[in-house]
């Protein structure tokens, strides 16, 4: 028997004549955000915020970084500045002498994050030791 291979999984289907559902939303509700912010504010004062949200709007419909959606790149800016950060002073075993004979001790910032599975960053920082001794 044969079996016929789905291909093209990652292609979204144009529905809205030469748009995606996607983009067809985006640029529907960006509009409509335009045309309020032009009733309430009136063409004069809503000019800066209507070019902004359509601005935005188009990012989100055809502005792909790294063949990404852009909407990947807004969730991952909101997650970075929201999210807690613990950053570690560690001092290097090899400066430490050098700072103390130079009476500076130079300061060294590590980010590290907080996960709820620890055996998953244990693997983790495993597997990264297994590499540096290659």
């Amino acid at each position: 028997m044969q079996f016929k291979v789905p291909q093209f999984l990652e292609i979204e289907d144009k529905i809205f004549g030469p748009f995606t559902f996607k983009q067809f939303v985006y640029l529907a509700g960006g509009a409509g955000i335009c045309f309020v912010l032009y009733k309430t504010l009136g063409f004069v004062l809503g000019a800066i915020p209507i070019l902004a949200v359509g601005g935005f709007a188009l990012l989100l419909a055809f502005y792909r970084p790294n063949n990404k959606p852009f909407i990947h790149m807004v969730e991952a800016g909101f997650k970075y500045f929201f999210q807690d950060k613990l950053y570690i002073w560690k001092k290097a075993r090899g400066e430490e002498k050098q700072a103390e004979k130079k009476d500076v001790v130079p300061p060294q910032i590590r980010e590290a994050r907080l996960s709820g599975s620890k055996l998953r960053d244990l693997a983790w920082s495993l597997d990264v030791l297994d590499l540096k001794k290659q």
